[in-house]
C-alpha cells in the first residue's frame, strides 16, 4: 500500500536523523498522529472564527436604527401635520434636574441630619431610654440626664443650665410623649446657641481679609480650601496666603487647594517669617483687586507663647497694609476632640481677637454638644460647621436647623 511505503520512507528518514532503527516505525506513526491532531485543531479554530464573524454581520444587519420622523414622511408621503401623528420610536428622554435652589435646600438639611446622626443616636436615644425607665421626672431622672449631657460634651456649665431650665418647665412635659421633652430641650439648647452674622463683613475698601487660626491637625487648610472654592463659585476673586511656614508641606497642600478652587496662592520658602508672607499676600490681593484674602497661619500650640506673638505680628502687618484687616478671625476647632477644643478656644481667644468658630468633623463624633458648650461658655458664635468631606459640607451654622436635625424623628 502507498501509505505503508510512505510510512516506511518516513521511518528511514527519521533513522537518518538519529532515531534508533528499531524505533523508526513507531516514531513515524507518532509523528503522523501528532501532525494530524494539530491540523484538526487548526481547522476547528478557523471554522469557529468564521462562524463568529458571520454572526456579528448578521447582528449588525438586523440592528437597524429607528426611523426618524423625516424618514417616515418620505416613505409614506405624509403631510407635515400627519407626520406628528405617526408613532415613531424615540430615544429615552434626558433626565431634567430639580431646580438648583430647591435641590440645594433639601440636600443641605439632609447633610446636616446625616452629620449629626451619631450625636442624635447617642443623645436623643439615651434620653428616650431614660424616659422609659422612670415613672416620673424626679431628681434621679435629672441626675441621669445631666450625666447624658455631660458625656455628649455639652460641658458642665451648659449642662447645669439646661437641667435647671428643664426642672423649671417640668409641668410642660408629659413623659409619655417623648416629643414634648424633645421640644423643651431643643428650645433650651437653641437659646444657648450663638450664630455669626448671615453674611461676611463688607470692608469699605480693599478685599475681605479672613485670618484662619487653630492648632495643627484640626482641618485648618482643608477649611480654607473649601471656603475659597465657595467664594470662587460665587464669582469672587480669591488670594490665599500660605502663612503656615512652620509645618512641612503646608504650603504645598494649600497650593493644591488653590488649584482646585481657582485661587492664587502666595507662598515663601519653608521656615520664612509668616508676617512677610502676610505682607506679600496683602500686597498681591490689593494689586490684583481680589475680593477675598484668606490667610493660613501656623498652629504649633506646644510653643504657645511664640505662636501667639507671631499671630499678633501678622495682624499688625495686615492691618497696616489693609486698614481694618483682618475683618474676620476664624478659629478652626475639631469637634472630635471634645473638651480639648474648648481649651484651645480659650487659649486663642485670650491671645487674638477671635470673631467666630469653624467646627470641623462634626459628622465624626457622637459628642455634638460641643457646639453648645462653645457658644455658651465662650460667648463666641459658631460661624461654620463641617458635616462631611464635600465642599458643600462646610456650611454656615444655622442654630434652628441644628436643633431640628438633632431631634429629627427619622
Amino acid at each position: 500500500m502507498d501509505f505503508e511505503r510512505w510510512l516506511a520512507k518516513l521511518a528511514d528518514f527519521l533513522v537518518t536523523l538519529g532515531v534508533p532503527a528499531e524505533y523508526g516505525p513507531i516514531a513515524a506513526l507518532g509523528l503522523v498522529f501528532v501532525s494530524m491532531t494539530l491540523v484538526s485543531l487548526v481547522v476547528v479554530v478557523l471554522l469557529l472564527r468564521r462562524k463568529y464573524r458571520f454572526g456579528e454581520r448578521q447582528a449588525e444587519e438586523s440592528a437597524e436604527p429607528p426611523e426618524t420622523t423625516a424618514e417616515v414622511a418620505r416613505e409614506e408621503d405624509l403631510s407635515p401635520a400627519e407626520v406628528e401623528q405617526v408613532p415613531v420610536e424615540e430615544p429615552l428622554p434626558t433626565l431634567v434636574a430639580v431646580p438648583e435652589k430647591e435641590e440645594e435646600t433639601v440636600s443641605l438639611y439632609q447633610r446636616m441630619r446625616q452629620g449629626l446622626a451619631r450625636t442624635r443616636s447617642s443623645l436623643v436615644g439615651r434620653v428616650d431610654a431614660l424616659l422609659g425607665s422612670h415613672a416620673r421626672l424626679d431628681n434621679e431622672f435629672f441626675e441621669e440626664l445631666e450625666e447624658i449631657l455631660i458625656t455628649a460634651d455639652f460641658g458642665m456649665q451648659a449642662t447645669q443650665e439646661l437641667v435647671q431650665a428643664l426642672n423649671r418647665r417640668v409641668k410642660e412635659i408629659d413623659q409619655r410623649e417623648p416629643g414634648q421633652l424633645h421640644k423643651v430641650l431643643g428650645e433650651e439648647i437653641r437659646a444657648r446657641l450663638k450664630t455669626g452674622a448671615p453674611d461676611w463683613p463688607t470692608p469699605e475698601s480693599g478685599p475681605l481679609v479672613i485670618m484662619v487660626v487653630g492648632v495643627n491637625g484640626v482641618g485648618k487648610t482643608t477649611t480654607i480650601g473649601k471656603l475659597a472654592k465657595q467664594f470662587t463659585d460665587q464669582g469672587k476673586k480669591v488670594v490665599l496666603g500660605a502663612g503656615d511656614t512652620f509645618r512641612a508641606a503646608a504650603a504645598e497642600q494649600l497650593e493644591i487647594w488653590g488649584t482646585r478652587a481657582g485661587a492664587e496662592v502666595v507662598r515663601h520658602a519653608e521656615g520664612s517669617d509668616p508676617a512677610a508672607v502676610a505682607f506679600d499676600s496683602a500686597k498681591a490681593a490689593v494689586a490684583r483687586k481680589a475680593d477675598v484674602l484668606i490667610l493660613d497661619t501656623a498652629g504649633r500650640l506646644h510653643t504657645k507663647i511664640n505662636l501667639m506673638e507671631e499671630l499678633k505680628k501678622v495682624r499688625r502687618v495686615v492691618d497696616r497694609e489693609i486698614p481694618g484687616a483682618p475683618h474676620e478671625t476664624l478659629l478652626v476647632l475639631d469637634a472630635t476632640t471634645g473638651q480639648n477644643a474648648l481649651i484651645q478656644a480659650r487659649t486663642f481667644q485670650a491671645a487674638v481677637d477671635v470673631t467666630g468658630i469653624a467646627l470641623t468633623k462634626l459628622d465624626g463624633t457622637a459628642k455634638g454638644g460641643i457646639v453648645v458648650a462653645i457658644s455658651s461658655q465662650l460667648d463666641l458664635p459658631v460661624r461654620l460647621i463641617g458635616v462631611g468631606e464635600g465642599v458643600a459640607d462646610l456650611r454656615p451654622f444655622d442654630a434652628d436647623e441644628f436643633v431640628a436635625a438633632l431631634f429629627a424623628n427619622n
